[in-house]
C-alpha cells in the first residue's frame, strides 16, 4: 500500500514538473503584430480574414461523438450477456438506455436536432 502511494506521488510530482517546464519553455515573450495579422498578398484584407466559427457544426460534432461513445459502451454489454446474471444485466441495460433516451429527448427539446436552421 505504501509503495503504491509513493509511486503515485512520484508520478504526480514528475507530471507537474514536466507541465511547468513545458509552460515556461513555450511562452512567447515577443508578440509581433505582422505575424498575427492575416496575410493577403501584402495588402490589407478587404474583409475579415477570420470567419467566425459556426457553433452549430461544433455541437453537431459533439452529439456525434457522444452517440459514438454510447455505441462503444453498448457493444461490450451485449457480449457479457451469457456471463452475467440475467436480472442484473436487464436492469443495467434498461437504465443505460433510459439515460440515453433522456439525453436524446433533452437534445430534441433544446432544438439541437433541428437541421433546417
Amino acid at each position: 500500500m505504501f509503495s503504491i502511494m509513493t509511486i503515485s506521488l512520484i508520478i504526480m510530482l514528475l507530471s507537474v514538473f514536466v507541465m511547468l517546464l513545458a509552460s515556461m519553455i513555450s511562452k512567447k515573450t515577443m508578440i509581433d503584430r505582422e505575424k498575427t495579422s492575416p496575410f493577403e498578398c501584402g495588402f490589407d484584407p478587404k474583409s475579415s480574414a477570420r470567419i467566425p466559427f459556426s457553433i452549430r457544426f461544433f455541437l453537431i460534432t459533439i452529439i456525434f461523438l457522444i452517440f459514438d461513445v454510447e455505441i462503444a459502451l453498448i457493444i461490450p454489454i451485449i457480449m457479457i450477456f451469457k456471463m452475467s446474471n440475467l436480472i442484473m444485466w436487464t436492469f443495467t441495460i434498461i437504465m443505460f438506455i433510459m439515460i440515453l433516451l433522456w439525453g436524446l429527448y433533452h437534445e430534441w427539446n433544446q432544438g439541437m436536432l433541428n437541421w433546417n436552421n
